[in-house]
Protein backbone atom coordinates (compact mmCIF):
# COMPACT_ATOMS: atom_id res chain seq x y z
CA UNK A 1 0.00 0.00 0.00
CA UNK A 2 3.05 2.25 0.09
CA UNK A 3 4.36 1.59 -2.97
CA UNK A 4 3.74 4.04 -6.22
CA UNK A 5 0.72 3.03 -8.09
CA UNK A 6 2.64 2.06 -10.73
CA UNK A 7 4.97 0.11 -8.80
CA UNK A 8 2.07 -1.77 -7.62
CA UNK A 9 0.03 -3.06 -10.36
CA UNK A 10 3.57 -4.18 -12.28
CA UNK A 11 3.85 -6.36 -9.53
CA UNK A 12 0.78 -7.95 -9.34
CA UNK A 13 0.52 -8.50 -12.82
CA UNK A 14 4.08 -10.40 -12.64
CA UNK A 15 2.24 -12.33 -9.84
CA UNK A 16 -1.29 -13.04 -11.02
CA UNK A 17 -1.86 -15.85 -13.53
CA UNK A 18 -2.93 -14.81 -16.74
CA UNK A 19 -5.85 -16.09 -18.68
CA UNK A 20 -3.21 -16.48 -21.23
CA UNK A 21 -1.01 -19.31 -20.20
CA UNK A 22 1.55 -18.90 -23.14
CA UNK A 23 2.21 -15.21 -22.39
CA UNK A 24 3.27 -16.68 -19.25
CA UNK A 25 5.48 -19.40 -20.90
CA UNK A 26 6.82 -16.58 -23.01
CA UNK A 27 8.06 -14.20 -19.89
CA UNK A 28 9.73 -17.68 -17.99
CA UNK A 29 11.77 -18.08 -21.55
CA UNK A 30 12.61 -14.46 -21.32
CA UNK A 31 13.81 -15.40 -18.08
CA UNK A 32 15.84 -18.16 -18.31
CA UNK A 33 16.84 -16.80 -21.94
CA UNK A 34 18.47 -13.99 -19.98
CA UNK A 35 19.57 -16.86 -17.28
CA UNK A 36 21.48 -19.02 -19.71
CA UNK A 37 23.16 -16.00 -22.10
CA UNK A 38 24.31 -14.57 -18.67
CA UNK A 39 25.86 -17.92 -16.70
CA UNK A 40 27.44 -18.67 -20.81
CA UNK A 41 29.19 -15.87 -20.55
CA UNK A 42 30.36 -15.46 -17.39
CA UNK A 43 31.57 -19.08 -17.53
CA UNK A 44 33.30 -18.04 -20.92
CA UNK A 45 35.04 -15.42 -20.21
CA UNK A 46 36.20 -16.84 -16.92
CA UNK A 47 37.85 -19.74 -18.74
CA UNK A 48 39.67 -16.84 -21.46
CA UNK A 49 40.91 -15.04 -18.32
CA UNK A 50 42.01 -18.28 -17.28
CA UNK A 51 44.02 -19.24 -20.21
CA UNK A 52 45.17 -15.69 -20.50
CA UNK A 53 46.34 -16.02 -17.18
CA UNK A 54 48.09 -19.54 -17.47
CA UNK A 55 49.88 -17.89 -20.64
CA UNK A 56 51.15 -15.11 -19.15
CA UNK A 57 52.74 -16.89 -16.31
CA UNK A 58 54.21 -19.23 -18.01
CA UNK A 59 55.47 -16.40 -20.35
CA UNK A 60 56.81 -14.45 -17.56
CA UNK A 61 58.59 -17.45 -15.70
CA UNK A 62 60.82 -17.78 -18.38
CA UNK A 63 61.26 -14.19 -19.84
CA UNK A 64 62.55 -11.07 -17.84
CA UNK A 65 59.59 -8.33 -16.70
CA UNK A 66 62.22 -5.69 -18.37
CA UNK A 67 65.28 -5.27 -20.30
CA UNK A 68 67.70 -2.76 -20.63
CA UNK A 69 69.40 -3.42 -23.94
CA UNK A 70 72.61 -1.73 -25.38
CA UNK A 71 71.33 0.79 -28.36
CA UNK A 72 72.98 -1.04 -31.87
CA UNK A 73 75.64 -2.32 -29.83
CA UNK A 74 76.65 -4.37 -26.82
CA UNK A 75 76.54 -3.01 -23.39
CA UNK A 76 79.88 -2.96 -21.05
CA UNK A 77 80.23 -3.48 -17.57
CA UNK A 78 76.95 -5.01 -17.46
CA UNK A 79 78.50 -5.42 -13.47
CA UNK A 80 77.65 -1.68 -12.38
CA UNK A 81 74.23 -2.07 -14.22
CA UNK A 82 73.11 -5.39 -12.14
CA UNK A 83 74.40 -4.01 -8.95
CA UNK A 84 72.99 -0.63 -9.52
CA UNK A 85 69.23 -2.84 -10.91
CA UNK A 86 69.52 -4.52 -7.25
CA UNK A 87 69.69 -1.25 -5.07
CA UNK A 88 66.34 -0.92 -6.39
CA UNK A 89 63.88 -2.10 -3.58
CA UNK A 90 61.31 -3.24 -6.84
CA UNK A 91 63.33 -5.35 -8.27
CA UNK A 92 63.54 -8.73 -7.30
CA UNK A 93 66.32 -9.94 -9.60
CA UNK A 94 68.98 -8.60 -12.31
CA UNK A 95 71.31 -10.82 -14.65
CA UNK A 96 72.74 -9.85 -17.62
CA UNK A 97 72.86 -11.98 -20.44
CA UNK A 98 73.74 -12.41 -24.72
CA UNK A 99 71.04 -13.18 -27.65
CA UNK A 100 71.33 -13.36 -31.15
CA UNK A 101 69.33 -15.64 -33.77
CA UNK A 102 70.83 -18.98 -35.02
CA UNK A 103 70.37 -21.84 -36.85
CA UNK A 104 70.51 -24.94 -35.12
CA UNK A 105 71.50 -28.27 -37.13
CA UNK A 106 71.06 -31.76 -35.24
CA UNK A 107 70.77 -35.12 -36.53
CA UNK A 108 67.51 -34.27 -38.93
CA UNK A 109 68.30 -33.18 -42.47
CA UNK A 110 66.62 -29.83 -41.74
CA UNK A 111 68.38 -26.88 -39.36
CA UNK A 112 65.44 -25.02 -37.15
CA UNK A 113 65.93 -21.64 -35.90
CA UNK A 114 65.98 -20.47 -32.85
CA UNK A 115 67.44 -17.79 -30.20
CA UNK A 116 70.86 -18.55 -29.06
CA UNK A 117 71.06 -17.07 -25.38
CA UNK A 118 73.71 -16.83 -23.38
CA UNK A 119 73.44 -16.90 -19.84
CA UNK A 120 75.51 -16.90 -16.32
CA UNK A 121 74.12 -20.18 -14.15
CA UNK A 122 74.56 -18.01 -11.23
CA UNK A 123 72.42 -15.18 -12.20
CA UNK A 124 69.79 -17.04 -14.20
CA UNK A 125 68.03 -18.45 -11.35
CA UNK A 126 67.44 -14.33 -10.19
CA UNK A 127 65.09 -14.06 -13.27
CA UNK A 128 63.77 -17.19 -14.55
CA UNK A 129 62.77 -20.35 -13.28
CA UNK A 130 64.31 -22.06 -16.56
CA UNK A 131 66.84 -24.70 -13.90
CA UNK A 132 63.58 -25.98 -12.44
CA UNK A 133 62.04 -26.65 -15.90
CA UNK A 134 65.11 -28.67 -16.63
CA UNK A 135 63.58 -32.48 -17.62
CA UNK A 136 67.41 -34.02 -18.38
CA UNK A 137 70.45 -32.35 -17.34
CA UNK A 138 71.41 -29.25 -15.53
CA UNK A 139 71.67 -25.63 -15.91
CA UNK A 140 74.60 -26.05 -13.99
CA UNK A 141 76.55 -27.73 -16.78
CA UNK A 142 76.95 -24.77 -18.40
CA UNK A 143 80.09 -24.26 -17.31
CA UNK A 144 82.68 -21.64 -19.07
CA UNK A 145 84.90 -23.38 -21.91
CA UNK A 146 82.46 -26.48 -21.65
CA UNK A 147 80.42 -25.14 -24.89
CA UNK A 148 77.06 -27.37 -23.24
CA UNK A 149 73.55 -25.79 -24.59
CA UNK A 150 70.14 -27.00 -23.22
CA UNK A 151 67.73 -26.98 -25.60
CA UNK A 152 63.91 -26.96 -25.66
CA UNK A 153 61.89 -29.92 -25.48
CA UNK A 154 60.38 -29.17 -28.87
CA UNK A 155 63.52 -27.73 -30.28
CA UNK A 156 65.44 -31.16 -29.42
CA UNK A 157 62.80 -33.32 -31.07
CA UNK A 158 62.62 -30.99 -34.08
CA UNK A 159 66.27 -31.83 -34.45
CA UNK A 160 66.29 -35.20 -33.48
CA UNK A 161 69.06 -35.32 -30.10
CA UNK A 162 69.39 -35.93 -27.16
CA UNK A 163 70.88 -34.85 -24.35
CA UNK A 164 75.13 -36.16 -25.04
CA UNK A 165 74.67 -35.42 -28.72
CA UNK A 166 76.71 -33.02 -30.49
CA UNK A 167 74.65 -29.92 -32.42
CA UNK A 168 76.04 -26.76 -34.83
CA UNK A 169 75.22 -23.62 -33.91
CA UNK A 170 75.01 -20.87 -36.90
CA UNK A 171 74.93 -17.34 -35.43
CA UNK A 172 76.23 -13.94 -37.22
CA UNK A 173 78.39 -13.58 -40.36
CA UNK A 174 82.10 -12.64 -39.97
CA UNK A 175 83.50 -10.81 -42.76
CA UNK A 176 86.47 -11.68 -44.65
CA UNK A 177 88.83 -11.16 -47.67
CA UNK A 178 86.67 -14.12 -48.88
CA UNK A 179 83.76 -12.12 -48.04
CA UNK A 180 80.94 -13.03 -45.54
CA UNK A 181 81.84 -16.56 -43.53
CA UNK A 182 78.77 -17.73 -40.98
CA UNK A 183 79.97 -18.08 -37.42
CA UNK A 184 79.84 -22.06 -37.11
CA UNK A 185 80.56 -23.34 -33.51
CA UNK A 186 79.48 -26.85 -32.14
CA UNK A 187 78.27 -27.78 -29.14
CA UNK A 188 77.49 -31.05 -26.60
CA UNK A 189 73.70 -31.29 -25.45
CA UNK A 190 74.08 -31.59 -22.23
CA UNK A 191 70.32 -30.76 -20.49
CA UNK A 192 66.34 -30.32 -22.02
CA UNK A 193 64.11 -28.23 -20.68
CA UNK A 194 60.17 -27.98 -20.88
CA UNK A 195 58.80 -24.24 -20.20
CA UNK A 196 55.02 -25.52 -21.27
CA UNK A 197 55.20 -22.53 -24.25
CA UNK A 198 56.35 -23.16 -27.37
CA UNK A 199 58.18 -20.05 -28.07
CA UNK A 200 60.85 -21.50 -26.11
CA UNK A 201 60.16 -24.85 -26.11
CA UNK A 202 60.51 -24.50 -29.93
CA UNK A 203 62.41 -21.50 -30.00
CA UNK A 204 65.03 -21.31 -27.25
CA UNK A 205 68.85 -22.31 -27.07
CA UNK A 206 70.57 -21.67 -24.31
CA UNK A 207 74.98 -21.48 -23.21
CA UNK A 208 77.12 -20.17 -21.06
CA UNK A 209 77.72 -16.26 -21.31
CA UNK A 210 81.46 -16.55 -22.14
CA UNK A 211 80.97 -19.42 -24.44
CA UNK A 212 78.70 -17.22 -26.40
CA UNK A 213 80.88 -14.24 -25.82
CA UNK A 214 83.94 -16.24 -27.53
CA UNK A 215 82.20 -17.13 -30.37
CA UNK A 216 81.08 -14.13 -31.17
CA UNK A 217 83.84 -11.94 -30.69
CA UNK A 218 82.41 -9.89 -27.56
CA UNK A 219 84.96 -9.25 -25.47
CA UNK A 220 83.38 -8.48 -21.90
CA UNK A 221 80.46 -6.69 -23.91
CA UNK A 222 76.59 -8.24 -23.04
CA UNK A 223 73.56 -7.69 -25.28
CA UNK A 224 71.80 -6.52 -21.99
CA UNK A 225 70.41 -6.58 -18.24
CA UNK A 226 67.36 -8.18 -17.65
CA UNK A 227 65.20 -7.22 -14.72
CA UNK A 228 63.01 -9.11 -12.56
CA UNK A 229 60.31 -7.22 -10.45
CA UNK A 230 58.31 -8.03 -6.85
CA UNK A 231 55.47 -5.86 -9.09
CA UNK A 232 55.86 -6.66 -12.87
CA UNK A 233 53.24 -3.70 -13.42
CA UNK A 234 56.44 -1.28 -12.74
CA UNK A 235 58.46 -3.10 -15.18
CA UNK A 236 58.68 -0.11 -17.85
CA UNK A 237 59.12 2.41 -15.03
CA UNK A 238 61.90 0.37 -13.27
CA UNK A 239 63.91 -0.13 -16.32
CA UNK A 240 63.68 3.36 -17.91
CA UNK A 241 64.81 4.90 -14.25
CA UNK A 242 67.57 2.32 -14.36
CA UNK A 243 68.77 3.40 -17.99
CA UNK A 244 68.80 7.19 -17.15
CA UNK A 245 71.28 6.48 -14.25
CA UNK A 246 73.34 4.35 -16.05
CA UNK A 247 73.83 7.42 -18.55
CA UNK A 248 74.27 5.47 -21.93
CA UNK A 249 72.21 5.11 -25.10
CA UNK A 250 69.93 1.92 -23.84
CA UNK A 251 66.90 0.45 -25.23
CA UNK A 252 64.43 -0.35 -22.56
CA UNK A 253 61.37 -2.81 -23.13
CA UNK A 254 58.90 -4.93 -21.22
CA UNK A 255 57.08 -7.83 -21.03
CA UNK A 256 54.17 -5.73 -22.60
CA UNK A 257 56.01 -4.83 -25.63
CA UNK A 258 57.94 -7.76 -26.37
CA UNK A 259 54.77 -9.56 -26.38
CA UNK A 260 51.96 -6.76 -27.35
CA UNK A 261 50.76 -9.14 -30.26
CA UNK A 262 50.35 -11.40 -28.11
CA UNK A 263 48.28 -9.96 -25.47
CA UNK A 264 46.31 -7.89 -28.33
CA UNK A 265 45.07 -11.01 -30.23
CA UNK A 266 44.02 -12.52 -26.89
CA UNK A 267 42.30 -9.39 -25.31
CA UNK A 268 40.37 -9.39 -29.25
CA UNK A 269 39.30 -12.84 -29.05
CA UNK A 270 37.81 -12.50 -25.44
CA UNK A 271 36.21 -9.46 -26.57
CA UNK A 272 34.79 -10.76 -30.05
CA UNK A 273 33.51 -13.98 -27.89
CA UNK A 274 31.61 -11.96 -25.31
CA UNK A 275 30.09 -9.73 -28.07
CA UNK A 276 28.69 -12.84 -29.77
CA UNK A 277 27.80 -14.34 -26.34
CA UNK A 278 25.98 -11.52 -25.78
CA UNK A 279 23.35 -12.70 -28.78
CA UNK A 280 22.48 -14.86 -26.18
CA UNK A 281 21.14 -12.46 -23.82
CA UNK A 282 19.47 -10.35 -26.70
CA UNK A 283 17.64 -13.29 -27.73
CA UNK A 284 16.07 -13.53 -24.17
CA UNK A 285 15.64 -10.00 -24.61
CA UNK A 286 13.49 -9.91 -27.93
CA UNK A 287 11.57 -12.90 -26.06
CA UNK A 288 10.89 -9.97 -23.30
CA UNK A 289 9.31 -7.69 -26.03
CA UNK A 290 7.29 -10.71 -27.61
CA UNK A 291 5.66 -11.51 -23.71
CA UNK A 292 5.47 -7.79 -23.18
CA UNK A 293 3.87 -6.90 -26.69
CA UNK A 294 1.48 -9.65 -25.51
CA UNK A 295 0.83 -8.51 -22.25
CA UNK A 296 -0.57 -5.18 -23.06
CA UNK A 297 -3.06 -6.63 -25.87
CA UNK A 298 -3.95 -9.01 -23.22
CA UNK A 299 -4.28 -5.92 -20.85
CA UNK A 300 -6.50 -3.49 -22.83
CA UNK A 301 -9.66 -3.25 -21.10
CA UNK A 302 -7.81 -3.31 -17.95
CA UNK A 303 -5.20 -0.53 -19.60
CA UNK A 304 -8.83 1.53 -20.51
CA UNK A 305 -10.09 1.10 -16.57
CA UNK A 306 -7.30 2.70 -15.48
CA UNK A 307 -7.22 5.25 -17.75
CA UNK A 308 -10.43 6.42 -17.16
CA UNK A 309 -9.88 6.21 -13.26
CA UNK A 310 -6.78 8.93 -13.55
CA UNK A 311 -4.26 7.07 -14.76
CA UNK A 312 -1.73 9.31 -16.91
CA UNK A 313 -0.08 7.64 -20.33
CA UNK A 314 3.35 8.10 -17.95
CA UNK A 315 1.96 5.56 -15.47
CA UNK A 316 0.59 3.28 -18.29
CA UNK A 317 3.95 3.43 -19.22
CA UNK A 318 5.39 2.79 -15.91
CA UNK A 319 3.55 0.06 -15.04
CA UNK A 320 5.26 -2.17 -18.10
CA UNK A 321 8.53 -0.90 -17.44
CA UNK A 322 8.83 -2.17 -13.78
CA UNK A 323 7.14 -5.71 -14.83
CA UNK A 324 9.31 -5.77 -17.86
CA UNK A 325 12.52 -4.37 -15.75
CA UNK A 326 11.45 -6.98 -12.99
CA UNK A 327 11.82 -9.82 -15.08
CA UNK A 328 15.06 -9.00 -16.68
CA UNK A 329 16.45 -8.70 -12.91
CA UNK A 330 15.15 -11.72 -12.06
CA UNK A 331 16.98 -13.12 -15.28
CA UNK A 332 20.00 -11.39 -14.60
CA UNK A 333 20.31 -12.50 -11.06
CA UNK A 334 19.44 -16.04 -11.95
CA UNK A 335 22.65 -16.26 -14.86
CA UNK A 336 25.09 -14.64 -12.39
CA UNK A 337 24.50 -17.16 -9.16
CA UNK A 338 24.50 -19.65 -12.15
CA UNK A 339 27.52 -18.28 -13.56
CA UNK A 340 29.67 -18.04 -10.73
CA UNK A 341 28.54 -21.13 -9.49
CA UNK A 342 29.71 -23.19 -12.26
CA UNK A 343 32.52 -21.86 -13.03
CA UNK A 344 33.74 -22.29 -9.26
CA UNK A 345 32.56 -25.96 -10.02
CA UNK A 346 33.46 -26.25 -13.47
CA UNK A 347 37.15 -27.85 -12.60
CA UNK A 348 35.15 -30.97 -11.03
CA UNK A 349 32.43 -31.36 -13.42
CA UNK A 350 35.35 -31.48 -16.22
CA UNK A 351 36.48 -34.48 -14.31
CA UNK A 352 32.67 -36.26 -13.64
CA UNK A 353 32.58 -35.84 -17.55
CA UNK A 354 35.99 -37.24 -18.56
CA UNK A 355 35.65 -39.87 -15.28
CA UNK A 356 31.83 -41.28 -16.69
CA UNK A 357 32.53 -40.79 -20.42
CA UNK A 358 36.29 -42.20 -20.37
CA UNK A 359 37.63 -39.36 -22.55
CA UNK A 360 40.16 -36.55 -21.97
CA UNK A 361 38.67 -33.17 -22.89
CA UNK A 362 41.85 -31.11 -22.30
CA UNK A 363 45.35 -33.41 -23.41
CA UNK A 364 48.32 -32.57 -21.56
CA UNK A 365 50.54 -33.42 -24.31
CA UNK A 366 48.55 -30.68 -26.41
CA UNK A 367 47.33 -27.88 -23.97
CA UNK A 368 50.52 -27.91 -21.61
CA UNK A 369 48.36 -27.92 -18.86
CA UNK A 370 46.55 -31.16 -16.83
CA UNK A 371 43.18 -28.81 -16.11
CA UNK A 372 40.80 -25.87 -17.12
CA UNK A 373 42.00 -22.66 -15.61
CA UNK A 374 39.58 -20.07 -14.95
CA UNK A 375 39.54 -16.66 -13.18
CA UNK A 376 36.71 -15.27 -11.85
CA UNK A 377 36.48 -11.50 -12.67
CA UNK A 378 34.34 -9.35 -10.74
CA UNK A 379 34.30 -6.27 -13.32
CA UNK A 380 33.59 -8.78 -15.47
CA UNK A 381 30.61 -9.76 -13.72
CA UNK A 382 29.60 -6.73 -13.13
CA UNK A 383 29.48 -5.28 -16.69
CA UNK A 384 27.68 -8.35 -18.08
CA UNK A 385 24.72 -8.02 -15.48
CA UNK A 386 24.33 -4.26 -16.34
CA UNK A 387 24.58 -5.17 -20.18
CA UNK A 388 21.56 -7.67 -19.35
CA UNK A 389 19.91 -5.30 -16.91
CA UNK A 390 20.15 -2.92 -19.60
CA UNK A 391 18.72 -5.08 -22.78
CA UNK A 392 15.81 -6.16 -20.70
CA UNK A 393 15.08 -1.95 -20.05
CA UNK A 394 15.49 -1.16 -23.43
CA UNK A 395 13.64 -4.26 -24.47
CA UNK A 396 10.30 -2.73 -22.48
CA UNK A 397 10.20 0.63 -23.91
CA UNK A 398 8.40 -0.45 -27.08
CA UNK A 399 5.58 -2.32 -25.26
CA UNK A 400 5.25 -0.14 -22.60
CA UNK A 401 4.81 2.65 -25.58
CA UNK A 402 2.29 1.02 -27.26
CA UNK A 403 0.28 0.29 -23.71
CA UNK A 404 0.23 4.34 -23.18
CA UNK A 405 -1.29 4.68 -26.02
CA UNK A 406 -4.35 2.49 -25.17
CA UNK A 407 -7.03 4.89 -26.05
CA UNK A 408 -9.94 4.26 -23.46
CA UNK A 409 -13.04 4.20 -25.71
CA UNK A 410 -11.75 2.15 -27.95
CA UNK A 411 -10.70 -0.66 -26.05
CA UNK A 412 -13.67 -0.50 -24.20
CA UNK A 413 -16.14 -0.01 -26.69
CA UNK A 414 -16.74 -3.85 -27.10
CA UNK A 415 -16.94 -5.17 -23.22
Amino acid sequence: MFKPLPVAIGLRYLRAKRRNGFISFISLASILGIAIGVTALITTLAVMSGFQREIRDRLLQMAAHATVSAEGATMLGWEQAVEEAVRDARVAGAAPYVERPSMINGNSSEPQPAFLQGVLPAHERNVSVIGEKMVQGSLEDLQPGSFNIVLGRELALWLGVQVGDKVIVTTDFQTTPMGGVPQLKRYTVSGIFEAGHQQFDKGLAVANMHDVQRVLRLGEGVTGVRLRLHDMNLAWDVARELALRLQGPYRVSDWSQENANMFRALRLEKTMIAILLSLIIAMGAFNLVSSQVMLVTDKQSDIAILRTLGLTPRGVMQVFVVQGTLIGVFGTVLGVLGGVLLTLNLEHILRAIEKTFGVVLIPPDVYYITGLPTELDSTDVTIIALVALAMALVATIYPAWRAARTAPAEALRYE
